[in-house]
């Protein structure tokens, strides 16, 4: 492309969704993806005949405020993607508790009053209180600069957000529930946030639990790949390109400005400058401080100094030869506690210990209509928090031996509640975060961006104006979080922010 108006770094959720906003307002997008496919961990890939879904579990929301249906009714998502609803929010397997919990706020909290009627206060102020929450959110501007100007009257006009911002879900959990099963049973999905809930922030786990509870939880059929191939073919439909295989090595400044960028492709030996009058980010924030000469580089690297990374997570894929819901299966995904996890401290400790004690989940998609395994077979996955250092300093030969025996660990574990799930199997084979660093480039192989935790959320979250005039972010390492909503918002609101500018270069 000759003289693009925006170049993008990454072809995750984040670029993908920033870029389609872009093109379809007119402005003429360049993107630059390092892999051979669009989507960062939005992918699938195939294995023995089964189609693997490399990372979506469920996209909560889609209902009628939830900002995700009107970017996917702008970026014509919903007349080429089909999303199928899960029949239930998740199962829940404690040492004395086997609960499935509804997708609906009042079947909800039903089942779990039944399960424990002395605690009924605790758990309908445990929804009154992540709804009221999201509530807020969604009155906010999108605008940062409106923001300011109500920071004088903000605890008058948002209460909730007030009183929480800066509370950890564990902290809201004690002071309001003393069953520790119930603990456990209420907020058994929060490792797909952070690994601690003691410092995992409450607003941003309200904001998604509020929208499982409010709209559901939905699978793309056929995998999230389809969802990112067809953003990056609605940028190319609008004028845009995307090139893959395409790795951006650093960014051009000139005059203190984000001018462009330099790229080198697999098949070629030099570098390529591409210059554009914005450039927006979708690689891992860390990665574009590398990118940068100095003294933007010093500059990015003091706006983020101190901010700890999020987590990563180990997913076995599994191919089964057959249907396996017969199988003590009584839900699409499950959460099971860690050995001896009685309280819900315990349980963030055992996230790390070995794979022996850390708590998992399961994930069924034979339980729906999910178009991933092969004819007559079904596909699944197990899932647990991961560490980078755990699979640090191993050669190659080292790191494929442990990655069967943690694969196998995790398959003994599961046969505990599923008696002959092993017999099953056809297909095996394990995802660590060192898999997610090598495709996705992310430190650490971190997919959350920055850690979900007060003070790097909400009004703390890093915003999608870098500190080099001409750099926007648009990542899950930006505003508002991480996961797949994180991203796809982040994508959406920075491309707002760039066509909000007055000034004709977007600057």
């Amino acid at each position: 492309m000759q003289n693009p108006d925006i170049i993008i770094i990454g072809g995750g959720l984040g670029g993908l969704t920033a870029g389609a906003r872009l093109a379809k307002a007119g402005r003429k997008v360049l993107l630059f993806e390092q892999h051979s496919v669009p989507g960062g961990c939005a992918t699938t890939f195939r294995r023995q005949g089964f189609l693997v879904e490399a990372g979506l579990h469920e996209l909560d929301g889609l209902d009628a405020t939830d900002l995700k249906t009107t970017i996917f009714r702008e970026l014509d998502v919903f007349d080429k993607i089909q999303f199928v609803r899960l029949p239930e929010f998740y199962r829940v397997v404690t040492s004395t508790t086997d609960l499935v919990v509804p997708d609906d706020s009042a079947a909800a909290i039903e089942v779990f009053v039944k399960a424990f009627p002395a605690e009924e206060k605790g758990i309908r102020t445990f929804f009154k209180t992540i709804h009221a929450l999201r509530d807020e959110v969604d009155r906010l501007p999108l605008n940062r600069n409106i923001m300011k100007l109500l920071y004088p009257v903000f605890p008058m006009l948002f209460p909730k957000l007030a009183l929480h911002n800066q509370r950890t879900l564990g902290e809201f959990i004690d002071g309001i529930i003393t069953d520790e099963e119930l603990k456990l049973a209420l907020v058994a999905n929060y490792p797909y946030y952070h690994d601690d809930p003691y410092t995992l922030s409450l607003l941003y786990f309200s904001l998604a639990q509020s929208s499982y509870y409010r709209g559901g939880g939905h699978f793309i059929k056929g995998g999230s790949q389809r969802l990112s191939n067809h953003l990056a073919d609605f940028i190319v439909e609008h004028g845009g390109e995307v090139m893959l295989n395409s790795k951006v090595t650093r960014i051009v400044v000139e005059n203190g400005r984000a001018v462009g960028v330099a790229v080198r492709r697999r098949q070629d030996a030099e570098e390529a400058v591409f210059r554009a009058g914005t450039i927006v980010a979708n690689a891992a924030v860390p990665l574009v401080v590398e990118m940068l000469p100095e003294p933007e580089r010093g500059l990015l690297a003091r706006r983020v100094a101190g901010m700890k990374p999020g987590i990563a997570w180990l997913s076995a894929y599994i191919g089964f030869r057959r249907d396996i819901s017969s199988l003590n299966n009584r839900a699409y995904s499950t959460f099971f506690m860690g050995d001896g996890q009685a309280s819900l401290k315990e349980r963030a400790l055992s996230n790390r210990s070995g794979f022996d004690q850390r708590g998992f989940a399961f994930v069924d998609y034979s339980r729906i209509d999910s178009g991933l395994g092969a004819e007559g077979k079904s596909f699944g996955v197990i899932t647990t928090v991961d560490y980078i250092e755990d699979w640090e300093g191993l050669d190659e030969e080292a790191y494929r031996r442990k990655k069967d025996e943690v694969a196998r660990m995790l398959v003994r574990r599961l046969e505990e509640f599923m008696p002959g799930i092993s017999r099953e199997i056809e297909y095996l084979e394990l995802g660590t975060a060192r898999t997610v660093r090598r495709f996705t480039g992310n430190p650490g192989g971190v997919a959350t961006g920055y850690a979900n935790v007060p003070g790097q959320s909400g009004t703390g979250r890093l915003g999608h104006r870098s500190p080099v005039p001409g750099l926007y972010f648009a990542s899950a390492w930006a505003a508002p979080g991480g996961g797949f909503t994180g991203a796809i918002l982040g994508g959406w609101m920075s491309a707002g922010e760039i066509l909000s500018t007055k000034s004709g270069d977007m600057t």
